[in-house]
């Protein structure tokens, strides 16, 4: 069991809001899906989200609708979040923070920094909420960063009973459920690992020559807290390089590798406005608001793009930035960006990170799911021999025999949600496809 809080920061209802609808939230946050849903449920209390669930048929839970596929999709009740009270309960103590499992990363942050404390890492945007992420195993970047779900010390589970169950970090099921795919039941709070504040500062570098990428890649990721690239691959270059270091390390130097030091601020779209970006130039700050490429008051009303992201094996990002360059033609067609990352090993059992350090990369499409759904299969086809394992919430094609036998604990979770959700409940499509199938 988590311990209790020593030091309860804040507790209190969110802002009151209108009686949810379908219409208010049955598309995802891109538009590119629009839920099937009988009717969607935002209770404001736990025993109501009890109540609810002990009564459906088949339920899911809505996040922040950030999946750009249907793995929160039903055709019965969906349940938001949204409406249940805000909670963050500390345990200075043991550096824990207890939260709803409805909070955003945007909301949380603040309140974290302003007692003096920080999490580990972040998503680019921070309007995702925290059950969804780590459901999903979200990840934000760094050689020695594990994903977000990694700072999961326990989290309680509604089952379908309406009976709420608590998992904490060495129980036996736990590694299973954290990563859960929302198939185990609907989290309601989940209890994180906490650490000292702590600030960054921000560099970006231009035009770094593919082949030095390539060549230096571990100097080039371990030389920060946390590095990405933006290659668009529709040149020779990686066009933006993003270094997030201490601030007790040394300035970063003005060349490096070949590429140039950035003389003004820039958006991993190169084309546009980078005022919705983190600051950048060198200049310090707290860890919300320099880990993300967005700021914290950054919340985009729809996507206006479709993504996919895959994850290979850190011993092999230099051969997988050569297969997918070898590709760039049909990847640069219906691609708006990409962007590469590294992530340490976890231990839990569904993550795309599961058993090895990795490297993920991501692409973000054009609105044109025809055009991305034709590059996928060449895409998968390159990164196949690095057996790349697709994020759960973005797209892919890559058939569910082949994604199934990437997951070595894939025969121990079935088994959890077997003896979990014996009836189903919480199963949909999705997990009977990819899961099950």
């Amino acid at each position: 069991m988590p311990r209790a809080a020593t030091n309860a920061v804040w507790a209190h209802p969110p802002p009151k809001m209108k009686a949810a609808t379908m219409d208010d939230a049955n598309a995802n946050w891109a538009g590119n899906i629009t839920y099937g849903a009988a009717a969607l449920h935002a209770p404001r209390s736990v025993p109501e989200l009890q109540a609810l669930v002990r009564k459906a048929r088949k339920v899911r839970a809505l996040g922040s609708r950030h999946s750009f596929n249907r793995i929160a999709d039903t055709d019965a009740d969906l349940i938001s979040l949204k409406q249940m009270p805000r909670i963050v309960d500390m345990d200075r103590a043991a550096r824990t923070a207890r939260v709803d499992a409805g909070i955003t990363y945007g909301q949380l942050s603040p309140i974290l920094e302003a007692e003096g404390f920080a999490l580990h890492n972040l998503a680019s945007l921070l309007h995702i909420s925290v059950a969804g992420a780590i459901s999903t195993a979200t990840h934000g970047s760094g050689d020695k960063n594990k994903n977000l779900a990694s700072s999961v010390a326990g989290l309680s589970i509604l089952k379908a009973d309406g009976e709420l169950v608590t998992l904490s970090r060495g129980d036996k099921d736990f590694d299973g459920a954290v990563v859960g795919l929302g198939a185990l039941g609907i989290v309601t709070d989940i209890t994180l690992d906490i650490l000292p504040s702590f600030s960054l500062r921000q560099n970006l570098y231009l035009d770094l020559p593919f082949a030095a990428a390539v060549e230096n890649f571990d100097a080039l990721f371990s030389s920060a807290y946390s590095v990405s690239f933006f290659p668009t691959w529709r040149s020779d270059v990686i066009e933006q390089v993003w270094i997030k270091s201490a601030v007790e390390m040394p300035p970063s130097p003005g060349d490096l590798f070949g590429a140039r030091a950035a003389d003004r601020p820039w958006h991993p779209i190169g084309a546009m406005d980078p005022t919705p970006c983190t600051e950048q130039m060198g200049i310090a700050g707290v860890w919300y608001d320099r880990l993300p490429h967005f700021r914290i008051n950054v919340t985009p009303a729809s996507g206006h793009e479709l993504q996919s992201e895959y994850f290979v094996p850190r011993a092999d990002a230099a051969a997988a930035m050569r297969a997918l360059y070898a590709i760039k033609e049909q990847i640069a067609e219906p691609l708006i960006v990409s962007e590469i990352r590294t992530i340490a090993a976890d231990s839990l059992w569904m993550s795309m990170g599961y058993g090895g350090d990795g490297v993920a990369f991501h692409f973000s499409w054009k609105q044109d799911w025809p055009a991305v759904k034709a590059v996928l299969p060449t895409l998968e086809a390159a990164l196949a021999p690095f057996k790349a394992r697709p994020h759960w919430g973005k797209l892919f094609t890559m058939p569910a025999k082949q994604l199934q036998a990437l997951y070595p604990r894939l025969a121990d979770f079935r088994d959890l949600l077997g003896r979990t959700d014996p009836q189903g409940k919480f199963r949909n499509d999705f997990v009977d496809e990819y899961i099950f199938a």
